[in-house]
């Protein structure tokens, strides 16, 4: 039996009922998940090169996240040692700081694993100095 035979005879009616059976009502698609198996065996390689490009990708950004976090700290730190230094701040200071803590806390808030004690009677007093500030009208 040669290979024309074997294809007409068996392998023409195997390929016949796969085709059959992708455009067939019911969704069975041979032909795509063969190219999917043969596609994923081809790129497996590639696909594992993606993962850990993403891993690092996803802890450049925690990396970035908390650097960020950290500056937005030393903002408030920094304000709060000039209210200490009898400097005064106007209005628009204190809001802008405002503005620094309210993303401080919202980035502690989602990230919960962040140690964000460090600066809590930093914010606690910046927000009393305005308060009062605030109540006296005054600004300088």
């Amino acid at each position: 039996m040669n290979l024309k035979e074997l294809f007409w005879s068996g392998g023409g009616m195997v390929l016949v009922l796969l085709s059959l059976i992708e455009v067939s009502p019911i969704k069975i698609n041979p032909w795509s998940r063969l190219a999917k198996i043969i596609g994923h065996a081809l790129n497996a390689e590639v696909l594992e090169q993606q993962k850990q490009t993403q891993k690092k990708l996803e802890e450049h950004i925690q990396v970035d996240d908390e650097r960020n976090a950290n500056l937005l700290r030393t903002q408030i730190l920094r304000f709060n040692d000039e209210l200490i230094d009898d400097k005064h701040h106007t209005r628009e200071h204190f809001i802008e700081i405002l503005a620094v803590i309210d993303a401080y806390e919202d980035y502690c808030r989602s990230h919960p694993d962040y140690k964000n004690n460090r600066c809590i009677c930093a914010v606690a007093n910046i927000k009393r100095v305005y308060n009062e500030r605030l109540q006296k009208h005054d600004f300088s």
